[in-house]
């Protein structure tokens, strides 16, 4: 009896033994949990939540191939970045990829942003590695109104179409607080104006007093170079008119600074026609008055105007083409026309 207890006990035992071991066997350890990328929609569309963080991120950019045409020396009056290389040709044609990344986070002080943004131009010319083509389009980062780095100015806004010349340089390295109130807004910058003044890194002050009410918008700008003690203002006036928007603006300048150079004064217009969802058409006009002399350091006597027509259509959703054809004349100089034809891909 007490064998046959002993031997039912241990074998007991064993089954308990090899039945733990068997559940040990086929227990499979709990997978991660996996956390995907969430929709950011407090920032507008297409921003998405960086995970592990409460930053939103946005990626954008466009996809650009131009071929525009003139006389040789037209292409200087525009930003090298928007003819591509200025060659001796009537002629040119380049491709650009522009890229984006834009970082927001809510906090005690106000939206913190956070921005880049490059260009990779390519030019038959040019690409062969020349790092002038490599171009950090703007990088800052802004904290309510507070706003640091490089980045384009109030200068860059202009007209619509492509008829317009409202800046001289207009993307600096700048310390800018903008007040925003809705309707009504105010701001001043710092500058650094280097290579565009007497001193390597001069300096110079912007500000601007913005007003909107229904369709109709209001700037009135001013920049003062404290290197050539020369200054600017500009005023801007944008109105919704019928089945488009009207634009006027004015210069006046002291004499020819890093904000303004071309004339002493100048008045452009453009109205652009919405014909439809996508076609646009806008004509504008711009006359310069006692243009600057060839030195830059003072105003003449003559006088020059320009007049041409914008029209953009839009192919598809991201896809859309546009068309700049602008004759100008130029007192004691030659009349010519100029213009492009750009294909671009947004994303």
């Amino acid at each position: 009896m007490n064998i046959k207890s002993l031997l039912l006990g241990s074998a007991a035992a064993l089954a308990a033994v090899s039945g733990a071991q068997a559940a040990d066997a086929i227990v499979a350890a709990e997978p991660e949990p996996m956390e995907y990328v969430r929709v950011c929609d407090a920032f507008g569309t297409g921003y998405f939540y960086i995970p592990g963080t409460e930053t939103c991120l946005k990626i954008g950019g466009f996809i650009r191939v131009q071929g525009s045409f003139g006389r040789d020396e037209v292409t200087s009056r525009f930003d090298a970045r928007d003819f591509g290389n200025q060659a001796t040709s009537d002629w040119d044609m380049f491709s650009r990829a522009y890229i984006s990344t834009d970082a927001k986070s809510d906090t005690e002080y106000g939206t913190l942003t956070g921005f880049f943004a490059a260009e990779f131009n390519a030019d038959n010319d040019t690409d062969s590695g020349d790092s002038d083509f490599i171009d950090v389009d703007e990088a800052y980062i802004q904290l309510g109104g507070f706003k640091a780095g490089f980045f384009y100015s109030w200068w860059d806004k202009g007209l619509n179409g492509e008829t317009d010349s409202l800046g001289n340089f207009t993307e600096f390295n700048s310390l800018a607080y903008l007040y925003d109130g809705g309707t009504f807004q105010a701001g001043i910058s710092v500058d650094e104006l280097e290579g565009t003044s007497t001193k390597d890194n001069g300096v110079g002050v912007a500000g601007i007093v913005s007003a909107t009410l229904g369709g109709v918008s209001f700037d009135l700008l001013g920049g003062f170079d404290t290197e050539l003690e020369e200054g600017a203002i500009r005023a801007l006036l944008s109105a919704d008119l019928g089945p488009g928007v009207f634009q006027v603006a004015g210069i006046w300048a002291s004499n020819p600074n890093a904000y303004w150079e071309r004339s002493e004064w100048t008045v452009a217009a453009s109205y652009r026609w919405n014909v439809n969802d996508k076609l646009a058409i806008t004509p504008g006009a711009q006359y310069f008055g006692n243009l600057s002399e060839g030195s830059l350091t003072d105003f003449g006597s003559n006088d020059a105007w320009r007049v041409g027509g914008t029209v953009d259509y839009k192919i598809t959703e991201g896809l859309a083409t546009r068309l700049s054809v602008q004759y100008e004349d130029q007192d004691d100089g030659d009349d010519e026309v100029f213009g492009f034809l750009r294909l671009q891909r947004d994303f």
